[in-house]
């Protein structure tokens, strides 16, 4: 039974992968919108950064709104809409066009993902249900490593178009499969709207919050440079940088899974270790990140620790208000985005001021202020 129920996760998973595949998936194919639509490329970042924004601004609220509505319906309805949007995107006759398809699905983006890690979580026995959302987890993971060289393939390989259908194929699959498989999960006790906002008076979710919004800060503050320093500092090549990218990914589907155990058996002693562990592989990186086969080694480690950051930092914020799931997950959703925005600013302006290698150092400084708050 709890195998069948284990089993669950992964058509919600493959709407996570979607839903990420639509929000990063784009960048490969940014080049090819500018050169169909006749603007810069410049322009057609709007595609990403407005669509950050928009997640990062009404997470929470929209969460709220659809906080009493049967969970089972909030997946599969925002997959419906996604699903349209990648469709109508296809054959948008305009850049304006395409953006509205597009931005219009971002207010649900955070909503699935706060009922997702939710009903995950709800679906198995308390002690499985860190490895249940880790599973939701992996779908995240592959649609950030794999969903920017699909989509970038499909674009290259057959058109602008088929790069779209794609997305929207995967939104159809992965609703089929919450339709057929998913049982109905419906509200037991919905808390108003005040009682859910009332969890924002704990100074303890605060400082969860912001443990959380500073690992996302140190992850991306060295990762958002991945290609630049292995290309840089290592003496990689792009075909080279394409496979260890893959690499990285492959290991993170297992960090996630191991990252799960490690919170399912002692949640406290894993988020105070997890920064000192993401700091050692910095400094090594900083250290040897000159030469190739070390650098391979510790990509393998950086990977599985990387995607392992996700879970840890989500459960522990979530562990201050286990009242109010969806709304908790929301607020990860937001604050990750943040942190994923001050990491890749603070780390580009190490890498502009003081060099590619140097980049590094400013993933430590997250990883000592997220200590700091646990």
């Amino acid at each position: 039974m709890q195998t069948k129920k284990s089993f669950l996760a992964f058509p919600i998973a493959l709407g996570v992968f979607g839903i990420i595949n639509t929000e990063f998936g784009i960048v490969g194919i940014l080049p090819q919108i500018a050169e169909h639509f006749q603007i810069s490329t410049s322009q057609a970042g709007m595609l990403v950064s407005m669509f950050a924004l928009i997640i990062a601004v009404s997470g929470p609220f929209m969460t709220l709104l659809f906080s009493g509505i049967n969970r089972k319906k909030i997946l599969a309805g925002v997959l419906a809409v996604f699903a349209i949007s990648n469709l109508f995107s296809a054959f948008a006759p305009t850049f304006t066009a395409l953006l509205l398809f597009r931005l219009l699905p971002a207010f649900l983006h955070p909503v699935y993902f706060s009922v997702a890690f939710a009903a995950a979580a709800s679906s198995v026995a308390k002690e499985q249900s860190a490895t249940t959302v880790a599973k939701v987890f992996i779908g995240l993971t592959v649609g950030m490593v794999i969903g920017v060289p699909i989509t970038s393939f499909i674009g290259d390989q057959f058109s602008l178009k088929a790069a779209f259908l794609f997305s929207s194929i995967i939104h159809a699959i992965a609703l089929v499969g919450i339709a057929a498989f998913i049982p109905s999960l419906p509200v037991k006790s919905k808390l108003s709207y005040g009682e859910q906002l009332t969890i924002l008076t704990k100074p303890q979710l605060w400082l969860n919050i912001a443990a959380a919004c500073f690992i996302l800060a140190a992850l991306y503050s060295v990762y958002s440079y991945f290609a630049e320093y292995l290309k840089v500092v290592t003496g990689m090549n792009g075909k080279i940088v394409s496979v260890m990218l893959v690499l990285f990914g492959a290991s993170g589907i297992f960090g996630n899974l191991q990252a799960a155990k490690y919170v399912s058996k002692n949640r406290v002693k894993t988020i105070v270790f997890y920064p000192l562990v993401l700091g050692a592989i910095y400094l090594l990186i900083f250290c040897i990140g000159s030469y190739s086969i070390p650098m391979i080694a510790i990509i393998i480690v950086w990977g599985a620790v990387f995607t392992g950051g996700l879970i840890v930092s989500q459960t522990w914020l979530t562990s201050e208000a286990p009242e109010t799931p969806e709304f908790a997950n929301s607020l990860f959703v937001s604050f990750a985005n943040l942190g994923v925005t001050l990491g890749t600013a603070l780390g580009g302006w190490f890498l502009a001021y003081m060099g590619t290698r140097q980049i590094t150092w400013s993933g430590v400084l997250f990883l000592v202020l997220a200590s700091v708050c646990i």
